[in-house]
């Protein structure tokens, strides 16, 4: 997907009711025509709504879309810019899906779909009062969106920000187009999670603080974060992983208003960048280091139902399995398993559990059965890790080769590389 795309459809997405408010010094709620003293700058403030008891709300609970409050004041910024042609899925589906996923899209960390999308929808209600608690000045609700694409072949990660949705309650003396809202990012880097020389290029402008009406005629921005590479480096044992965390501080202001200081650390997203070559899939990229991945198989999908029941009963039954002990189990359902990528370590597991196979079942050469292990050889968790916390069972050979298909599929398509965790999800 290109982010010209991305920007395309964010832009024509449907806006949803937000919920921020911003109180100002003026009235108290329940007068909230009554003209306040903002001789002193700096006497108010914003701050959020549900932090104020009801009786101070009163009143203000009639908001006005921005658009129709600037028109009546006068304002030049009130067109509201959209896409002049339709786009197909990926990027408005993503909007939708973020929308549909409310409690955890408001998160700090936003709704992690997949290793390569993630969205915040993040509604605001803040209420600009006086700081001596006196008297309020009005209300402001918004939303705000941030949606994240890493690349699976390119070492970039680019967040396309928006305030939208934007909503007013000033009282008459207060000049609601002269509201500001800003975004301000940054990043970090966690160098003890990173390979050597660690480098992110960030985007040129990475602060945007607007007044409403600019905002509500141009929602949309985009960020991009690069990483440098200086070429194939994986063979000599460099893959050239860059942790990073990209944050995003909110602020909103008036003239006479002290900082807003409820919107740091906004948002957070912690993303990697790397070069590790084949074992990735593709040999770059960059992921959503958050995101839940998971190895699905069904126990009602013929190509693979045995293995798909072996490890059902590995992680649910342990006690119908191979070696058996009093207590046993097994992770990668609550306990995620994590990637082997060492071939020796791998083939070491193997042995191991052939061994166990024979020990249960004897001699099975020309039966057409294989030994299925779980936790599969590839990964930390399996056989020879030492703790038994594993199981072997004779499945189909098909069977057997076809899981393992699946599972390095899930390897490439999601680039787990050595040591990151996965889950395993058996359905009916």
């Amino acid at each position: 997907m290109t982010i010209r795309t991305a920007l395309s459809r964010l832009i024509r997405g449907t806006t949803t009711v937000a919920a921020l408010t911003i109180l100002t010094a003026a009235t108290t709620a329940a007068h909230p025509t009554t003209e306040p003293d903002v001789a002193l700058s700096g006497a108010t403030q914003f701050v959020n709504a549900a932090s104020l008891p009801a009786e101070q709300l009163r009143g203000l609970d009639h908001p006005i879309p921005y658009g129709v409050y600037a028109r009546s004041h006068g304002s030049k910024h009130v067109v509201r810019h959209s896409a002049a042609t339709a786009t197909p899925s990926d990027d408005q589906d993503l909007r939708q899906q973020c929308a549909s996923h409310a409690a955890q899209a408001k998160a700090v960390t936003g709704w992690i779909k997949s290793r390569f999308e993630s969205c915040q929808k993040r509604p605001y209600d803040l209420v600009l009062r006086d700081t001596r608690g006196t008297t309020t000045l009005g209300r402001l609700w918004f939303d705000q969106w941030i949606l994240g694409f890493a690349y699976d072949g390119n070492r970039r990660v680019d967040y396309i920000a928006s305030i939208e949705n934007i909503r007013v309650q000033p009282i008459p003396t207060e000049d609601a187009t002269k509201w500001r809202i800003g975004q301000h990012f940054r990043y970090t880097i966690n160098v003890s999670s990173s390979d050597p020389d660690p480098k992110v290029i960030e985007p040129g402008t990475k602060e945007r603080d607007e007044l409403l009406g600019v905002w509500n005629s141009t929602p949309q921005w985009t960020l991009t974060y690069t990483s440098p590479d200086r070429g194939p480096l994986y063979d000599q044992g460099n893959q050239q992983r860059v942790a990073s965390t990209v944050v995003m501080d909110l602020t909103a202001s008036s003239p006479n208003a002290a900082p807003f200081t409820g919107g740091t650390d906004n948002f957070h997203s912690n993303v990697r960048y790397d070069y590790a070559g084949k074992i990735a899939g593709k040999y770059k990229g960059t992921v959503f280091t958050e995101a839940r991945v998971e190895l699905v198989m069904s126990q009602k999908d013929p190509a693979v139902n045995e293995s798909a029941l072996h490890i059902y009963d590995a992680l649910h039954r342990p006690e119908r399995t191979f070696p058996s002990w009093p207590g046993k189990s097994v992770p990668g359902a609550k306990e995620p398993l994590h990637r082997q990528v060492d071939q020796g370590k791998i083939d070491k597991n193997r042995r191991k559990s052939i061994s166990e196979c024979r020990k249960v079942w004897g001699d099975y050469a020309g039966t057409g059965l294989q030994c299925d292990e779980y936790p599969f050889a590839s990964t930390y968790e399996g056989s020879t890790k030492g703790d038994n916390r594993f199981s072997v069972r004779l499945i189909d050979g098909p069977d057997n080769r076809k899981g393992g298909e699946r599972l390095d599929q899930m390897y490439t398509l999601n680039r787990i590389l050595d040591g990151d965790a996965f889950h395993v999800k058996i359905t009916d």
